[in-house]
């Protein structure tokens, strides 16, 4: 590998899986690995954490793990303080966290709602607001939020939390850009399109209102979604992390990437 990431520290929050195979910040938090970073790997689910920083350890890498629910603001400071007390800095934070709860505006219970704003959109905050003075302190640094295509355009799905937190994400991410450019902390986001991960397939809500609960119907009826003729997969979104977590990207910032195979290309 071309070690782009030599000599530094990724946070990567929402590193584990939900199920086997790869999700967008497993895949990541393994290719900045591979890359030459050191990588922390975040996730709510400790053992699925672990399982990613084993993996990394196994192929040579250096990594550890940490349980956090970073919804919660003690949890953020406690997952931040750790990383700084095992690598001692954070040059990229990558933001992987996200719920997509099916129902539009009338039938989703507003209990709901603020559960998806806490997870999608609160963790976000918390982790910027904790990591951005480490990155100031540092000269620099580099923040990637894992937004959706869902933030710019009406998917079929009705769900009114994911369109709201991803797009409100997306403005925060710009506006905070606009704010630290001259500390020289870039913050992009990332708008991934149809993905085949273990977060969509465990989704009983997706696939019902995809194909009425079948699978692998749904994996077809999203595969002819999409102009490629096939979703993505973890590691085209890792990819995309990589290009800006390095210093290839170091004028880069404000970004919304699209990485969608040209989905929202022809939604209306």
């Amino acid at each position: 590998m071309a070690q782009r990431l030599e000599g530094k520290t990724a946070l990567v929050v929402g590193a584990g899986s939900v199920g086997a195979g790869w999700g967008n910040g497993k895949a990541a938090a393994v290719l900045f690995a591979r890359e030459g970073a050191k990588v922390f790997c975040a996730d709510i689910n400790g053992d699925a954490a672990a399982e990613t920083a084993q993996i990394i350890r196994s192929e040579g890498g250096e990594a550890d793990s940490f349980r956090a629910d970073v919804s919660k603001a003690h949890d953020v400071a406690a997952l931040v303080a750790t990383c700084m007390e095992r690598f001692g800095r954070i040059d990229v934070l990558d933001n992987n966290v996200g719920l997509a709860e099916v129902g539009g505006v009338v039938e989703l219970p507003e209990e709901d709602w603020d559960r998806v704003f806490a997870v999608n959109l609160k963790s976000c905050f918390l982790a910027m607001k904790h990591v951005i003075p480490v990155m100031e302190r540092q000269g620099g640094g580099s923040i990637i939020n894992i937004s959706s295509i869902a933030s710019i355009r009406y998917t079929g799905v009705p769900y009114a939390t994911y369109y709201a937190t991803k797009a409100a994400m997306n403005h925060l991410s710009r506006t905070t850009a606009a704010q630290y450019a001259p500390q020289h902390i870039r913050v992009n986001s990332i708008l991934p399109g149809l993905m085949k991960t273990p977060m969509v397939e465990k989704s009983a809500q997706l696939a019902k209102s995809y194909a009425g609960g079948d699978v692998e119907a749904m994996w077809k009826t999203r595969d002819a979604q999409v102009p490629m003729g096939h979703m993505g997969t973890a590691w085209d979104v890792a990819y995309a992390a990589l290009f800006l977590a390095c210093d290839e990207s170091k004028y880069v910032t404000g970004l919304d990437l699209v990485v969608d195979g040209g989905i929202s290309l022809k939604m209306a």
